[in-house]
């Protein structure tokens, strides 16, 4: 029996290797379709030797059909290989599933995220608690919440794209956060797509700053909670209506777009966040520049930096009657290195603002409420994959230091308020099943000069398609 198996097994082998000149001699370049072919071929062979019925071929016929098996097998795993590398794929500064109109055929697209996420925030001492829910309500903190337990379906996000041609592409993002308590348009924009160097983009765009402003998808960065640098100084998500020009030319690209500015009237001791408009009847009474350009030479070596610079004041008005200004400059600089399984990350951000004193005045802000006239931060972050090149896999143990002073100085007669310096290190682990979800565990603690800093533990699964 043993040696009728072997004869068997080693025909079907010879049948492979038979087959295989004439796979490779129209070989098409697709391993999928090569592989295609041989299955069409041993399924041919098969329904030859079953319509023969001959007794003798069974052997035969079983071990061709687990050839084909094994063939079958290999065209799935090429398939979800393909798939898990347009999961990974950015195109013109957006997420893999943001961008991914631009990789669909002509018409329709559809794509998304979700996050949902359980958190534990420590508590803190008598009184703090509701200056914290305050703020959490007040400056509308999207990864903070009041101390206790909680579980949120943070962001539910539908992604909608059209495509005329290659040349004409609209964009969109809708988000439902906190199981659609709240439900915004992200960006919603059109491409006019002329040439790699020069694209011409309009409506309510991303603003190009940072790492996550424009690529916050969950499968994408590391963390459950978005670094406090790239929520308070930078202000993500941070869109708002404009216009502009992006593209590629050798190893550097760009975006360069003119906005509707900021709103000075939401500037708090916090940060910028309260001032950002996302084009819900937005003032263009200010208009504002920003720009970006990365250097992407290296393979997994991204270095570059932005640039934001417009006046915020929207025709708000000193106690003396005099319209403000408010000119607000937003510096960031950043650094990403992808080698094998290690990931690193380093940020750092400065905002300057003018005519702060008078701001005060206009917002009846005293003592230590003062906005920043300068607000400073920066984070560095590593990873190591413990399953680098395992089929889509990861296993991600991490670590980041953040720190940020959004008083970093204040006018002449107010004191900066000490819960705005803050140190933060986070540790964690993510784990992919496969390239397009993600479970993930970090532990936050929290300082700053007030002693005022709830300590966080965040579990959170993500998803994109």
């Amino acid at each position: 029996m043993r040696f009728q198996r072997g004869i068997t097994w080693l025909a079907a082998v010879a049948l492979a290797f038979a087959l295989a000149p004439a796979a490779f001699a129209q070989s098409t370049g697709d391993p999928v379709k090569d592989l295609q072919r041989q299955v069409d071929q041993l399924k041919s062979e098969i329904a030859a030797m079953k319509a023969g019925n001959t007794g003798g071929d069974a052997g035969r016929v079983a071990e061709l059909e687990r050839r084909l098996e094994v063939l079958a097998g290999e065209i799935e795993k090429l398939k979800i290989g393909e798939a898990a590398a347009a999961a990974d794929r950015s195109d013109f500064g957006l997420g893999p599933a943001a961008s991914k109109v631009y990789r669909a055929e002509r018409g329709i697209s559809i794509g998304g995220y979700g996050e949902i996420a359980w958190q534990k925030i420590q508590e803190t001492g008598e009184g703090e608690e509701d200056d914290l829910r305050a703020k959490a309500e007040d400056e509308e903190e999207e990864e903070e919440g009041a101390p206790g337990r909680h579980f949120d379906l943070r962001r539910a996000v539908v992604y909608f794209g059209y495509k005329w041609s290659d040349r004409i592409v609209f964009n969109s993002e809708v988000e439902y956060e906190h199981a659609g308590d709240e439900v915004s348009v992200e960006f919603a924009y059109l491409d006019f797509l002329w040439r790699p160097e020069a694209n011409f983009r309009a409506g309510l765009i991303l603003l190009p700053v940072g790492f996550l402003n424009e690529l916050h998808e969950p499968t994408v960065f590391l963390g459950a909670d978005r670094p406090d640098v790239e929520q308070r100084i930078l202000p993500s998500t941070w869109r708002e209506g404009g216009f502009g020009l992006f593209g590629q030319a050798g190893p550097f690209t760009y975006r360069t777009y003119i906005v509707d500015g900021l709103n000075a009237a939401g500037f708090t001791d916090d940060g910028l966040r309260g001032g950002r408009q996302g084009g819900d009847e937005a003032s263009a009474k200010d208009l504002a520049w920003v720009g970006r350009l990365d250097y992407t030479g290296i393979p997994g070596l991204t270095v570059g930096g932005s640039v934001y610079a417009g006046k915020a004041g929207q025709g708000l008005e000193a106690p003396d009657g005099r319209e403000l200004g408010v000119s607000t400059r937003i510096y960031e600089g950043h650094l990403e290195w992808k080698w094998r399984g290690l990931e690193f990350r380093a940020l750092g951000a400065q905002a300057r603002l003018s005519d702060v004193a008078a701001l005060n005045a206009a917002l009846d802000l005293e003592g230590d409420e003062s906005v920043g006239e300068r607000l400073t931060g920066y984070y560095v972050q590593a990873g190591y994959d413990l399953l680098a090149g395992r089929g889509g896999q990861a296993l991600v143990p991490f670590i980041r230091w953040e720190t940020l002073n959004t008083q970093d100085s204040v006018p002449s007669g107010f004191r900066a308020n000490p819960d705005t310096d803050i140190r933060n290190l986070t540790v964690g682990l993510e784990f992919k099943p496969i390239e397009q979800v993600v479970i993930k565990a970090d532990y936050r603690d929290v300082h700053n000069r007030a002693r005022t800093g709830a300590d966080r533990v965040t579990l959170l699964l993500g998803y994109v398609f």
